[in-house]
């Protein structure tokens, strides 16, 4: 389907990858891997043929269709998300735009007899037709299907999109790219704004996807319930590992042993023969001997092992001035939005160097209390803070206090104190921002830059409390060793709104359940919690409803067989519809021709009372759908 072939991508000579070549198949599900700038995203923008490489080709193979998703989001203002979701069918929106042109003008024209008029009618009917093959007549349920998916409501779907956070915009985004049907598919990043039953349901309809999937995730879980194959960017090189990524780990750590041990007998001998070297060139009777050494080890392919270890990279969150014992204390705390009840009746009480997980299904308040507790909300009841609290707040929207005229390094800097200015640049480099990147202005950096820059920004200046929600959201998943390394050493205090267990895992040492309006505490860490609820990982507590595996699958397997059996039911109405309407459209242009007897006038009564019938139906089986 789609073939790399020797690329290669170069910045003043410095290479990102070099001599790139490998091959998708239809079936392919590939997860990109790698470190966070090893080339991942521009590997996709590549084969997506958004930006050319230095060198080598991609080859699409056939008239196959290539969907790209991006970071970055241009809707045209004034749609409603229906509109906007819309956009995704350009053919079959010009198909109804020329059927409509078409019926104006046989509702308007008088010349029915000539033969301009049978063309018309020859036209409507091959418009229909082709519209009806193309879907056209499930459009509007496939929109629904997905726009619902991705979490959506009905009452959304008249709403403008510029009523929509940046994260529900990307929502319409992936949902125009999905209804694209495209050969393949190419997912930056796809879960970053979802909740887990959002993203519960993309798994399904990636699982049951028939073209190729290439996708950049920093989910493990998503990644192990999607791919079949993992491309690992590293070392200016990709490796195939026909695996998903936790497989991939397993092989990978198992190749990098087996090229330490290479490496190590290579390094040895290059000793050894530069030693000969230097010997043989004292003697002029040996130089010819040494030239030959030298041109042997020039030669050499030198081997080089990605280094892993986060544990040296040092970041490290300040904390500033020592808080009293109790940081907050919260009673009879309650938040509605209109006759929406949040959460009612909180009491809690968080201490000094407490590390607190907020967990729970979307919706059920967990950021909707942080923001109570930094005073960007009001509430009902009281929230005291200590004595000396410095809140350090990271929100999902904090990008956007970004000053898009600063430069990266500007930026940084006007966040740092006196004591963190000397460590701006290893603090951006952590979260790749080194040398040119520094001086990149805000306002081109990407959506995932902007919040690793805001991130950086928090590391620069301390506080003794930190409140953080969903932080690692644009973090692939070194960089959130890198953090949660960094969180583990901060004396200060710490609170948590995350749903990823594997983060919070040796990191958060008390629970705050967030389930039905109420919020319960919990006195252990991740892994006691789950056990305690039963539950294998996080999706199982914040999925909206909790159902055994194996009626999952049993449910799926009817549901889908439902719906294919609903689906062909629609599809044969479809083709007796247009058939029927041929039908009607060739009686129409006889009796331009000659005087219908009574006969004939029955028949196309009983046809267009025919034609009624089967629209009838075809609403009542796509509504059912």
């Amino acid at each position: 389907m789609l073939q790399a072939q020797n690329l290669g991508v170069h910045f003043a000579g410095n290479y990102l990858f070099d001599g790139v070549t490998f091959r998708i198949n239809k079936g392919d599900r590939a997860g990109l891997a790698g470190k966070n700038g090893a080339g991942k995203s521009t590997l996709l923008k590549i084969l997506s043929k958004k930006q050319n490489p230095s060198e080598g080709e991609v080859i699409y193979e056939g008239e196959i269709s290539v969907g790209y998703l991006s970071q970055d989001i241009d809707f045209v203002e004034g749609r409603t998300i229906w509109e906007e979701a819309s956009q995704a069918f350009v053919q079959l929106n010009y198909l109804q735009e020329k059927i409509d042109e078409v019926n104006h003008q046989l509702t308007t024209r008088t010349d029915y007899e000539s033969e301009e008029y049978n063309d018309l009618i020859h036209d409507i009917s091959h418009l229909t037709e082709r519209y009806t093959l193309l879907g056209g007549y499930t459009k509007d349920a496939d929109i629904e299907r997905v726009l619902k998916g991705l979490g959506f409501k009905n009452q959304d779907f008249d709403r403008l999109t510029s009523e929509f956070s940046g994260g529900w915009r990307m929502r319409v985004e992936l949902a125009k790219l999905l209804l694209q049907k495209h050969d393949v598919m190419l997912l930056d990043e796809p879960t970053n704004h979802l909740d887990i039953d959002s993203i519960l349901w993309l798994e399904d309809f990636l699982k049951n996807y028939e073209g190729a999937i290439i996708l950049v995730s920093h989910d493990k879980l998503f990644l192990d319930n999607i791919t079949n194959r993992t491309l690992e960017v590293a070392n200016r090189k990709v490796h195939d590992y026909k695996a998903n990524y936790s497989r991939y780990i397993q092989l990978r750590d198992e190749r990098r042993e087996q090229l330490k041990a290479e490496k190590k007998n290579q390094e040895q001998y290059i000793k050894h023969t530069e030693q000969l070297i230097d010997k043989f060139r004292a003697k002029a009777s040996k130089a010819s001997t040494a030239k030959s050494l030298q041109k042997k080890l020039d030669r050499i392919d030198v081997i080089e092992v990605e280094n892993e270890d986060v544990h040296s990279m040092n970041i490290k969150f300040e904390a500033s001035q020592r808080s009293g014992k109790v940081v907050f204390n919260l009673e009879d705390v309650s938040k509605s939005f209109g006759t929406k009840n949040i959460f009612k009746n909180v009491d809690l009480e968080i201490v000094r160097g407490e590390k607190v997980a907020f967990v729970g299904q979307n919706g059920q308040g967990k950021t909707t209390l942080a923001r109570c507790i930094v005073g960007e909300l009001d509430y009902e009841g009281e929230i005291k803070h200590g004595h000396n609290v410095e809140i350090g707040y990271f929100a999902q929207n904090q990008h956007h206090v970004l000053v898009d005229t600063r430069t990266v390094l500007d930026e940084a800097e006007h966040a740092a104190t006196e004591k963190t200015r000397p460590r701006v640049r290893d603090v951006l480099g952590a979260f790749l921002f080194s040398g040119e990147t520094a001086e990149k202005r805000v306002k081109v950096l990407s959506g995932g830059e902007r919040n690793r820059l805001a991130l950086a920004k928090l590391l620069l200046h301390p506080s003794n409390v930190l409140i953080m929600d969903e932080p690692t959201n644009h973090l692939d998943i070194q960089s959130k060793e890198i953090l949660k390394n960094a969180l583990n050493s901060y004396e200060g205090t710490l609170i948590l709104v995350s749903h990823d267990r594997e983060f919070l895992s040796g990191l958060a040492d008390k629970i705050v359940e967030f389930k039905d309006g109420e919020v319960k505490e919990f006195l252990g860490d991740i892994d006691e919690y789950l056990e305690y609820r039963k539950a294998a990982n996080m999706r199982e507590i914040e999925k909206v409803e909790v159902v055994k595996p194996v009626e999952v699958k049993k449910e799926n397997t009817e549901d889908r067989r439902e719906d294919k059996k609903i689906k062909n039911k629609i599809a044969n109405l479809e083709a007796e519809i247009a058939d029927v309407e041929a039908e009607i459209a060739k009686m129409e242009s006889n009796f331009l021709e000659e005087n219908p007897t009574p006969e004939k006038l029955e028949l196309y009564e009983n046809k267009k009372n025919e034609l009624q019938s089967k629209m009838e139906e075809w609403e009542k089986w796509t509504e059912k759908l």
